[in-house]
């Protein structure tokens, strides 16, 4: 009997020392939370945009304005803290618009400073006296009329599918743009055409495309854009019948009328 309880007694020794030796041990320390996904987003924005570079867009509609005539300046910026508009109009929201009356030519420059530095965009309105554009006389107009007829202004043509103009397009525009010069005071209508292929409503806008380009440049030409105008007929008034390369090439125009 004596023997069963040392027995019992040691194996009860054992399980306490067991037991002593769990509690004794180290718990880990708890796991950090890991970031919430949308956090994580968060920060990995910031971190980009800390260096990002700012943009800024800046554009007058319209450019050209009689004196006390008004245009509206328009703006769009990313990764911008502030946007300043020299010309005495200041600090501005990111991205708006402003109705202006200017006295005189001016250009106007916008600058965005943001985390990663400073950005500007320009742009330009020009302020002609009343008097300047006048009123449209019959001598421009039959002036013009027969350098067109006479071939002294010429159509500008185009690739396939295409609305730019290449070093041809360039020399033809140039030329024309010396004419229109020499008659101020008369509107031009710049006409888009494409040839048959492609769905009507596709030849429609890039007829109007090229008509664009071809005003867009010659604005850059010295062209005021308030004496010009674009239209588009697409494929509906072919200049060359026919269904091969050779009348295709001719269709694909941009051509010049006046305005009476």
């Amino acid at each position: 009997m004596r023997r069963v309880s040392l027995y019992n007694l040691s194996w009860f020794l054992c399980f306490l020392c067991l037991l002593t030796a769990a509690a004794c041990q180290k718990r880990p320390p708890p796991r950090a939370p890991s970031p919430s996904p949308s956090r994580s987003g968060d920060i990995a924005r910031n971190d980009r945009r800390a260096g990002s570079l700012p943009t800024v867009t800046l554009t007058a509609s319209p450019s050209s304005v009689e004196r006390g005539e008004q245009t509206t300046l328009s703006w769009t910026t990313t990764d911008t803290m502030s946007l300043l508009i020299d010309s005495g109009i200041g600090n501005v929201a990111d991205s708006g618009s402003l109705v202006i009356s200017p006295r005189e030519s001016t250009t106007y420059t916008a600058t965005a400073t943001g985390p990663g530095g400073q950005a500007t965009a320009t742009t330009r309105v020009t302020v002609v006296p009343r008097s300047a554009r006048g009123i449209i006389t019959s001598t421009d107009l039959d002036g013009l009329q027969q350098a067109i007829e006479e071939g002294k202004i010429q159509p500008l043509f185009f690739e396939y599918d295409q609305a730019g103009i290449n070093a041809e397009g360039e020399r033809v525009l140039k030329e024309n743009a010396r004419w229109f010069q020499q008659f101020p005071n008369a509107t031009i209508v710049i006409e888009g055409h494409c040839d048959e292929r492609g769905t009507e409503e596709y030849n429609l806008a890039l007829g109007d495309r090229r008509a664009q380009a071809v005003k867009v440049h010659l604005v850059q030409l010295g062209i005021d854009p308030g004496r010009m105008e674009t239209i588009s007929f697409g494929e509906e008034r072919p200049f060359a019948p026919g269904y091969d390369e050779a009348a295709y090439r001719l269709n694909r125009r941009a051509h010049f009328i006046v305005i009476r």
